[in-house]
């Protein structure tokens, strides 16, 4: 996926909410991709709209899966894969979070494996409870409003931030207009399916001569992001705590995120999956986004302290007093279109963390 096709999906306005449809709702990731992180041990990028990441964990006795995506399509061609790898059942499936598209492929799964867990973390499991079961009609709903902005940027030849659509912008609007109605007639066959087993803060598996650590480490993009640690290959699956290369801030708790990221630093590894996006293989990038959301933080929580409580301001009256430029460069080098992608970013954290401390 080239960093210039990922900044046009991310500029399009997202009516959905991200517990709701993936992120973002322009195709960018074109490829369904395979990486081996280690013998037993590999990680499915889906073609953007069809789930966030899905690692597979194979021990001597079980496979441990974490994240089943969006599609039912995807979770059945990843199970086919899984099947080519090994002939050992997946025992678990973990759901790093609330967000469709990282469960809806869960009864897909359960429906392969019959004797499947599928595991969340208490409040993830609330959410799922919540939200899930009326997941299609909102897909119908948001889907014709996705569809409605495109067609408006077909009309105008614009996009949301003014620029020109470019003769690729025009055929990526056009493909995600063909695939909208396909991805709600495919949906209409999928039953929810939730957790069957929570936690609260964490726990151990042997799956056979691999172990696999599960851990709530704190609140971030959900109030119950869980992460996967494997000790001995040195592999962290984040969720969408870290995605790449810019984090979603539909949702989520900015000020407790940034703590989370350090105790997810803390962990020993040097091969991390984000929610979204490309394999990881130091920790340059969580500190970075560790960075944004203090910046944010510190700048709102400042201009409230010169000006008056939030719940006396809007975030309008707050944004312009805070500067996150210095972050861009650091985000999106000198590629313009990722740059204008970051700018609709940092907007929405603004906006994410003065409503955080509106609550406080």
């Amino acid at each position: 996926m080239s960093l210039k096709r990922k900044a046009f999906s991310l500029l399009i306005p997202a009516v959905t909410l991200a517990f709701l449809a993936p992120v973002t709702p322009v195709s960018a990731q074109t490829e369904r991709t395979v990486t081996k992180l280690a013998d037993g041990i590999y990680e499915i990028q889906h073609r953007e709209g069809a789930g966030g990441n899905t690692t597979v964990i194979i021990g001597d006795r079980q496979v441990f899966v974490v994240d089943t995506g969006f599609l039912p399509s995807a979770a059945r061609e990843d199970i086919e894969q899984i099947h080519e790898w090994t002939d050992k059942p997946v025992s678990f499936v973990l759901n790093t979070h609330f967000h469709n598209d990282h469960n809806f492929g869960n009864r897909i799964y359960m429906d392969a494996f019959p004797a499947l867990t599928i595991i969340a973390q208490v409040e993830t499991k609330k959410d799922m409870d919540r939200f899930g079961p009326g997941s299609l009609q909102r897909e119908e709903k948001d889907s014709y409003g996705n569809q409605q902005a495109l067609q408006k940027m077909l009309a105008t030849g614009k996009l949301p931030d003014g620029r020109p659509l470019s003769e690729d912008d025009k055929k990526e609007v056009k493909a995600e207009l063909a695939r909208l109605p396909k991805v709600i007639e495919e949906l209409k066959g999928v039953q929810f399916q939730s957790a069957t087993l929570t936690f609260e803060r964490g726990f151990s598996v042997d799956l056979g001569n691999r172990e696999v650590q599960v851990k709530f480490l704190g609140r971030g993009n959900t109030p119950g992001d869980a992460v996967t640690y494997l000790p001995k290959e040195k592999i962290l699956i984040a969720g969408d705590l870290v995605d790449h290369p810019l984090p979603n801030v539909y949702d989520g708790y900015p000020s407790e995120w940034i703590h989370t990221l350090e105790n997810l630093a803390q962990l020993d590894a040097n091969t991390i999956v984000p929610g979204h996006g490309p394999v990881l293989h130091d920790k340059t990038y969580i500190y970075l986004l560790r960075d944004l959301m203090q910046s944010t933080v510190d700048q709102v929580d400042e201009k409230l302290r010169q000006t008056a409580p939030a719940m006396f301001q809007t975030a309008d009256d707050v944004k312009g007093s805070v500067d996150l430029t210095a972050f861009r460069q650091r985000f999106a080098g000198n590629d313009a279109e990722l740059a204008a992608a970051f700018d609709s970013v940092a907007a929405r954290l603004v906006k994410l963390v003065f409503d955080e401390a509106r609550l406080r």
